[in-house]
């Protein structure tokens, strides 16, 4: 029977100290030196070096002088990130759909964006397509008394094109350009 057991309980051990501790530690060693930023969560700074988020997280930018990000069912938690798990037949859903559009509803500008009512899939998407940026453009500027040909100009050094899908905006990264103007 010891002669099952031993090399059992030897190759655990080993594939333990293997899949558990090896791996882990160089993929992490060549992450750092590969794509060090990336690997230490794509942390923005401002000029004092202080953190000032993540570009892969939303964050909640209130007030007419800031560009909005799309809503988050995680209230921008990232412990409690997750989609809200309404159905398209919630009533509940429908109630907030409506009344932040209510609320976003610039006049004479059409419909506000399905980018500015949903949540994404995690409630932390830091993207909005461009157009849901461009709808905020007279709201930032208004606000910023800034013509609103300077923020198209801002908006456009912002757009990005992913390898697979539409363009998108950071909006922490262009709220940190609107803070510079």
């Amino acid at each position: 029977m010891s002669t099952l057991i031993r090399p059992a309980l030897s190759l655990i051990l080993l594939m333990t100290l293997v899949t558990g501790v090896a791996y882990p530690l160089v993929v992490t060693g060549v992450a750092q030196v590969a794509f060090p930023a990336q690997a230490n969560g794509s942390l923005v700074r401002d000029a004092e070096g202080k953190v000032r988020g993540s570009l892969l997280i939303a964050q909640d930018f209130t007030g007419d002088a800031w560009f909005h990000p799309r809503p988050s069912a995680a209230a921008f938690a990232t412990v409690a990130s997750g989609a809200s798990n309404l159905s398209p037949s919630n009533p509940a859903l429908a109630a907030r759909v409506i009344a932040d559009a209510e609320k976003l509803q610039v006049p004479g500008a059409g419909p506000v964006p399905l980018a500015l009512l949903t949540t994404s899939g995690s409630g932390l998407d830091p993207h909005l397509p461009p157009s849901a940026i461009a709808y905020q453009l007279a709201r930032v500027a208004a606000a910023r008394n800034l013509p609103v040909s300077t923020l198209e100009q801002l908006l456009d050094a912002h757009v990005e094109q992913p390898l697979v899908g539409p363009p998108v905006v950071n909006v922490l990264a262009l709220n940190l350009a609107l803070q510079k103007l």
